[in-house]
């Protein structure tokens, strides 16, 4: 397994190898340098020293393989009050799926789905930790890794870039409006390329 600085990739390279699906995970550096004239497709080249953001995992498979970049985001929990005969509190979700990435996310995941070409697809895997494991209700793919709860919801860069809208312009933050999210998103394995899960 390679050494990754955050739990969030960690967890979800936990999750690849339990289910046996190939993969192979990216070198940890923030940037990636691209050869001075390099092609990423026929509508782009790089110029000298352009950079672009390096993805998490290349998942092998059939019908395409897909480039992956992992997005960590947690999902906190509320107490609530009387929702007991006895007056327990009771766990209730806070607010809902976040599903923003940064525009750089975008862009770079697009360049490399160029860079890579026919038969490789770019996508965003949202992997939520939990405080506690969640509702089969909320989440259909829920998993346990080092004492902590995930649930994974997955989208192809084709279907988020088509419905993403500006969050922060300031910060250059992209996010999905949360029924749209609902709709284009699915669980990690109705993606996988093999159909593995």
């Amino acid at each position: 397994m390679a050494q990754r600085r955050h739990h969030y990739e960690q967890a979800f390279e936990h999750y690849l190898r339990a289910r046996r699906i190939p993969y192979v995970s990216v070198n940890e550096a923030r940037k990636a340098l691209l050869p001075e004239g390099a092609r990423l497709g026929a509508a782009w080249e790089a110029e000298p020293g352009d950079a672009i953001k390096s993805f998490d995992f290349v998942v092998y498979g059939e019908p395409e393989n897909l480039l992956l970049d992992v997005k960590g985001r947690r999902i906190a929990r509320r107490l609530r009050r009387g929702a007991t005969p006895d007056g327990r509190r009771l766990p209730a979700p806070r607010g809902r799926l976040e599903s923003w990435v940064t525009q750089d996310d975008v862009d770079s995941l697009r360049r490399w789905e160029r860079l890579f070409g026919e038969g490789f697809a770019a996508a965003f895997v949202f992997l939520y930790w939990c405080d506690e494991q969640p509702p089969d209700a909320l989440f259909q793919e829920v998993f346990e890794h080092r004492g902590r709860w995930y649930a994974l919801r997955a989208v192809m860069l084709r279907e988020y870039e088509a419905r993403m809208r500006p969050r922060s312009v300031r910060w250059r933050t992209l996010h999905v409006p949360a029924a749209a999210f609902e709709s284009i998103s699915r669980p990690f394995c109705a993606m996988a390329p093999d159909g593995r899960g």
